[in-house]
């Protein structure tokens, strides 16, 4: 599905802008703060249905009371985002609904700057990072991470009142260790997935010998030792005012030639493990969901050196692109020039 215009309204600075887009590569060049990475932003809203930055009353344009959003692509087809200051809207073939519908989401490989840093970055951050991954893979997984957090929300609340005893949580003590088993073992499995492809595809970037791996580290073994666990640390928990142990402080670790990658490996070997990530990433979208993804990259092309940046345009060159860039890249088509506001 190839995106043919993107409308804004109000969305960040963007008060009405129209971008018409190349069918195989967008490049939106600018200086830091006009707006670029919000026109990417708005793209990820309109096909997954959130933005992978920010609640909706933060995307509001300073001053205003709504965002719009319109996709419309080449087949004619149309999403819009609408929200009116309280509600978001989505209209797609004349009909609104309060959620994107699953037919009109369309798979995503979202490349930032940050990722850049996630081989040394924090626990939350990678498991952020895999959370949104695997959540565009399995709509399952999705369900499950959405009923855990909301299930640890209201533990941590009961937790932190002075009259809460064993019982008063452990209605949610059974949905966590439910749907913490199911994110378990669907992180464990997409894991294994891309550790077995991740040093093939390194080395065809790296063009060296080196082995990487990427270990999920959890320390839920099981549905019922999870339960367990939680009941015997009630007290702990009520001292501390939270949940201390669960799939919400699982962790992922790289691994370099046997040893972890944070402190052993170069910044360009690191930027290699995460190029590599992102080509399986897409990779597994084909495979899963039949579909080749949208492809953003934001302003990562200044962190890396001109074969990396060969390496990720000749990889996706099947896919639709939006790149945006401070700089320029002349061997890129569809250009399009922003000024800060």
């Amino acid at each position: 599905m190839v995106i043919k215009r993107v409308k804004l309204n109000n969305f960040r600075s963007h008060d009405g802008f129209v971008l018409d887009c190349d069918p195989c590569t967008t490049k939106i060049i600018g200086e830091n703060g006009c707006g670029k990475t919000s026109i990417l932003e708005a793209i990820y809203e309109a096909m997954q249905g959130k933005s992978f930055r920010a609640v909706d009353r933060e995307i509001v344009r300073r001053g205003d009371e709504f965002y719009r959003v319109e996709l419309e692509y080449e087949d004619g087809r149309k999403t819009v985002v609408m929200y009116d200051g309280e509600k978001k809207e989505f209209l797609v073939e004349d009909k609104k609904t309060r959620r994107l519908p699953k037919k009109a989401r369309y798979p995503i490989v979202l490349f930032e700057p940050d990722d850049l840093n996630l081989v040394g970055s924090s626990p939350t951050s990678r498991r952020n990072y895999f959370d949104r991954v695997f959540g565009q893979l399995s709509e399952k997984y999705n369900v499950a991470l959405g009923r855990y957090n909301k299930a640890l929300k209201q533990r941590n609340e009961l937790l932190k009142q002075e009259m809460v005893d064993a019982g008063d949580v452990f209605s949610w003590d059974v949905l966590l260790t439910k749907y913490g088993a199911e994110l378990r073992n669907e992180r464990s499995e997409y894991i294994n997935q891309i550790s077995e492809k991740i040093t093939e595809v390194y080395r065809s970037i790296a063009e060296n010998e080196d082995k990487i791996a990427i270990r999920y580290v959890s320390e839920v073994e099981s549905e019922s030792g999870f339960l367990a666990r939680l009941e015997r640390d009630f007290e702990r928990d009520r001292l501390l005012g939270h949940t201390s142990f669960g799939v919400h402080r699982d962790n992922y670790e790289f691994v370099f030639n046997g040893v972890q990658a944070d402190g052993s490996a170069s910044r360009g070997e690191v930027r290699s493990m995460v190029i590599a990530l992102k080509f399986i990433e897409a990779e597994m979208v084909v495979e899963r969901l039949g579909r080749p993804p949208v492809v953003l990259l934001d302003d990562v092309f200044s962190e890396l050196d001109e074969t990396r940046q060969k390496c990720l345009v000749k990889n996706f060159q099947n896919n639709q692109i939006f790149l945006t860039s401070c700089g320029s890249q002349e061997d890129l088509t569809g250009c399009v020039a922003l000024k800060r506001q």
